[in-house]
Formats: C-alpha cells, structure tokens, sequence
C-alpha cells in the first residue's frame, strides 16, 4: 500500500505528446524556440520537487518531474511503496517571463537553467515517460557510462532507443536526459535490440 498516492507529475497531460499524436501538445508548440515561452529546469530546495509541482499546477503552469515507484522494507517486514524523484531536485517547465517569475515566488527553487535544445530534451523526457508508463522495474542511474547505442524492435518498447550497460553482473537498457548526463535503466530480459 502506498505512503501516500501518486501525485500528478506532469501537466497538462498532453505536454509531451508527439506533434503526430496530438497536433495541439504544448511540447510540439513550444518547443521550436517561441519567442513567448521555452524549456527550462527549474532545481529546488532540498526535497521540494514535489511542493514546487503542486503549485505550478496550481498556477497553471506546464511540468514535467517524472516520479518512480519506490519499495521500503520495514524491520517488521511490512512493505510500502512511495513515489520519488527520478531527477532528484530538477523540475522541467515551459514557461514565459511571467510565469517564471511566478514560479520563483512559490519560494522552493533554489536555481534556474535555460534550456537551450528544447527539442532534444522533449525526446528524452519522452522516452523516460514511455519507460515508466511501461510499469516496469526501473533503477535510476546517476551515472552513464558509454556503451553500445541499440534500438528496441519489438515488443511494448519498440523504436526506443538507449544505451547497453552492465550493472552487477546483468545487462541493462539506459535511456537517458542527455542534459543531465542522468536517466533510468531496466534489466534487459528477451528484449529484441539492435545496434545503431
């Protein structure tokens, strides 16, 4: 049973559809380099990810923070699941001046980072969304290192494309956030590949 539910970690839903899913997304009007509006990171206070997304909803402002599940083993055996921060501290936004400024008033951000390839940032966050929508087991990884590059052909994965690792004796597929030089792995398991 979970600590607590789920909290929302991305509005509106639609932020990061595909131009060819959903020709209304934000992410495919916003991303090119409005003039208006672009991507940022937005890294908080210390354990304040969470805080900062309720009130950029709240504000009506775009995000994305993915949230994975995490399992806690009580000493009396007991089980929970919680919900935390892929991105440690990193809360991604599209926002204009003023809605930054918003933003910074809630009090929880430490710092700012203007992102400059927004498309290339949208293609990652995509892929790590479809990875956690895929309710896999998922490891963060702090750390990449380089690997063969591969391409998933079959299954419910097809056409994502990561990084081949090797964590403690077993394989895994990385996909990353190129800007953070972070991302989330899975255990490579009767996984289709091939090499790019």
């Amino acid at each position: 049973m979970p600590i607590l539910p789920k909290q929302c970690d991305i509005f509106p839903e639609n932020l990061l559809a595909a131009p060819d899913q959903q020709p209304g997304s934000l992410a495919a009007a916003w991303v090119p380099g409005s003039i208006e509006a672009g991507w940022i990171a937005f890294y908080t206070l210390s354990r304040r990810e969470k805080d900062l997304m309720r009130k950029l909803a709240a504000a009506t402002i775009p995000f994305y923070a993915p949230l994975i599940k995490r399992r806690l083993h009580s000493p009396g055996g007991r089980t929970r699941l919680s919900y935390v921060p892929l991105f440690p501290g990193y809360v991604f936004a599209i926002v204009n001046d003023d809605q930054r400024r918003t933003a910074l008033a809630t009090n929880t951000i430490a710092r700012w980072i203007p992102i400059g390839a927004g498309s290339m940032l949208v293609d990652d966050l995509r892929s790590i969304k479809r990875l956690i929508d895929s309710d896999q087991p998922l490891t963060p990884e702090a750390r990449l290192d380089s690997g063969h590059l591969v391409r998933v052909r079959s299954g419910a994965l097809c056409g994502m494309e990561g990084t081949v690792v090797k964590r403690r004796g077993e394989e895994r597929l990385v996909v990353a956030v190129r800007f953070l030089n972070q991302g989330v792995s899975m255990e490579l398991e009767d996984v289709d590949l091939e090499r790019l």
